[in-house]
């Protein structure tokens, strides 16, 4: 601890004066405290705001005491024929199981049932460009087909060929360092650090930053993790924010649709730590951070130096300076003898990406935007172009089902302009009437005419009928296509664009 500064040195007494009768001067009225701005911070789903102490003002000697509690691995051990290095720093972010340590209450409540797998539930890269102004979080899906190279097995002595395997196992036959030879040897791109993580460590973190608010145009309902969330916005704690990322099960795009949600979760938490008290009180994020950095594995050169050093240049850093993407695929189920499917990675689609990275070029090639005023749009399952709508007026305001269309078809929609007159007019709330077998374009509607009514007309085909009530103020939600399972050019989307 820092010693305390001397104090200054008392000045001589002045004589005594009669007090003279004067008028007692009026106090100065109390300024309210200016609100202070968080500094940067940038939690890699957990680890990476370690280094917001920096930025906060916090000396030395404090982040070396933080840095001894993180537990150390050596990734890099006796590796030979490396990538070259590029610009900016690559982080390789691992989560882990780690189920062993949940307690049983917590297992069963957050349905964490069975065995360890000793495997990687979550593989990201964690690119920091070399000014220390922006991050790209590149998914690495679990199921992606890799071939790691020959390596010796640390527990037995077996020298094991190079073979085929989802990317996911590499971390159960050969531990950090086989998962960043393979890493490696399929991005050509050289990974400076090692973060890895666990279940333990994300309900940590989540529930130190006091919850982290999602939103979600639909709800999401998963039996295999507990996942039960109606549409709209949730603050979630640890626990429940951990079901929301390990969820696979919600739709039909399974770990792509899971990455989509992690990479907005990121966004928001990043998004939350930027604002949270938490960091403005240097003690207190010492006391909290130590406490989330007990279950947490680094690699042994990433230490104090690189924490300060990093703190320092990225105090300007916000959601907006981050972009998220998913490594393009080629083939969905590409199947592998033993091994069962697998995802196949465009590859030439790939080896772009990486070189983006090894570049420092910004994916989206332009400067981040400012984010507009009012609400973000609302990610949808289906894009609205896709989505045909025909509009009636159930009221008697007239030239209101006009409206409605031309919002809609600013929004997106494919109105067809021809509005008409519902057989009633004294319709309150709007109701939005469909088919049943196009119940996702009903949700993705229904998300941008907040507080309608959807009700399914069996028969109706795939024309959305849209009867306006008094409820339409004239305005439309903005929307945004998420595609879960992007093939081709890589999808990309900004930190701010995905904050509630």
């Amino acid at each position: 601890m820092a010693a305390s500064p001397p104090r200054s040195p008392a000045r001589p007494a002045r004589p005594r004066r009669r007090p003279q009768p004067t008028r007692q001067a009026p106090r100065p009225p109390v300024r309210p405290a200016r609100p202070r701005r968080p500094r940067w911070a940038m939690r890699a789903v957990t680890t990476l705001s370690v280094v917001v102490l920096a930025s906060a003002g916090i000396g030395h000697s404090v982040m070396a005491s933080l840095d001894a509690d993180i537990a150390r691995v050596d990734p890099f051990k006796d590796m030979k024929n490396r990538p070259r290095a590029g610009h900016g720093m690559n982080v390789l972010l691992v989560g882990t199981d780690g189920r062993d340590k949940i307690t049983e209450r917590e297992r069963r409540k957050y349905r964490l049932g069975g065995s360890p797998c000793h495997c990687t539930d979550t593989i990201m890269i964690v690119h920091i460009s070399a000014d220390r102004e922006r991050a790209t979080v590149v998914s690495l899906p679990r199921d992606s087909y890799a071939e790691v190279p020959a390596h010796v097995d640390e527990t037995t002595g077996q020298q094991h060929a190079a073979h085929p395997i989802k990317l996911n196992a590499a971390y159960a036959e050969g531990g950090p360092q086989l998962t960043v030879r393979t890493v490696e040897n399929m991005t050509h791109l050289k990974i400076d650090h090692y973060l890895e993580v666990d279940f333990i460590t994300f309900m940590r973190t989540v529930d130190v930053l006091g919850g982290v608010r999602v939103c979600n145009a639909q709800p999401l309902k998963d039996s295999y993790t507990g996942l039960n969330l109606s549409a709209g916005t949730h603050t979630l704690d640890g626990g429940r924010a951990l079901q929301y990322v390990r969820s696979r099960h919600v739709d039909g795009a399974s770990d792509l649709g899971r990455m989509k949600r992690q990479q907005r979760f990121l966004a928001s938490l990043i998004e939350r730590a930027a604002s949270s008290g938490v960091l403005l009180n240097p003690i207190r994020f010492r006391d909290v951070t130590r406490a989330v950095l007990g279950s947490v594995r680094a690699d042994t050169g990433f230490g104090t130096d690189e924490l300060l050093d990093l703190g320092r240049a990225m105090r300007n850093f916000s959601p907006s300076s981050s972009e998220f993407t998913t490594v393009p695929i080629g083939q969905l189920a590409y199947p592998v003898k033993g091994i069962g499917s697998t995802l196949k990675w465009d590859q030439a689609k790939s080896d772009q990406l990486f070189q983006s990275l090894r570049d420092d070029r910004q994916l989206t090639g332009q400067a981040a935007p400012k984010r507009p005023a009012g609400p973000a749009p609302v990610g949808v399952e289906v894009a609205p172009e896709r989505i045909r709508v025909q509009v009636e007026n159930g009221t008697g305001t007239a030239g209101l089902a006009r409206r409605m269309d031309a919002a809609l078809t600013a929004t997106g929609f494919a109105a067809n302009h021809r509005p008409v007159t519902a057989a009633r007019h004294d319709l309150r709330r709007t109701v939005i009437s469909f088919d049943p077998r196009w119940d996702r374009s009903a949700r993705s509607l229904a998300a941008a005419l907040p507080g309608s009514e959807l009700r399914a007309v069996p028969g109706q085909g795939p024309t959305m009928r849209v009867t306006v009530g008094t409820d339409f103020k004239g305005a439309v939600r903005k929307v945004r296509f998420d595609d879960p399972a992007p093939q081709g050019a890589a999808s990309v989307m900004r930190g701010n664009d995905s904050v509630c």
